[in-house]
């Protein structure tokens, strides 16, 4: 009985996944993706720059 038998087995190694077809519905869908991702991120930029949006004045507290 060897030092390195006990612990855990380092799995085998799986080969790496090859890039598989896509079709124009996948490309599409990326594309849309990567759109909708950039016009959010302009809008971040956007609204970060201002300050808070128009408040309703001052907030009561819900004690008495």
């Amino acid at each position: 009985m060897s030092g390195r038998e006990g612990g855990k087995k380092k799995p085998l190694k799986q080969p790496k996944k090859s890039n598989k077809e896509m079709d124009e519905d996948d490309i599409a869908f990326k594309q849309k993706q990567k759109e909708e991702q950039r016009k959010l991120d302009e809008l971040k930029a956007k609204a970060s720059g201002k300050g808070p949006l128009g408040s309703a004045g001052i907030k009561k507290s819900g004690k008495k």
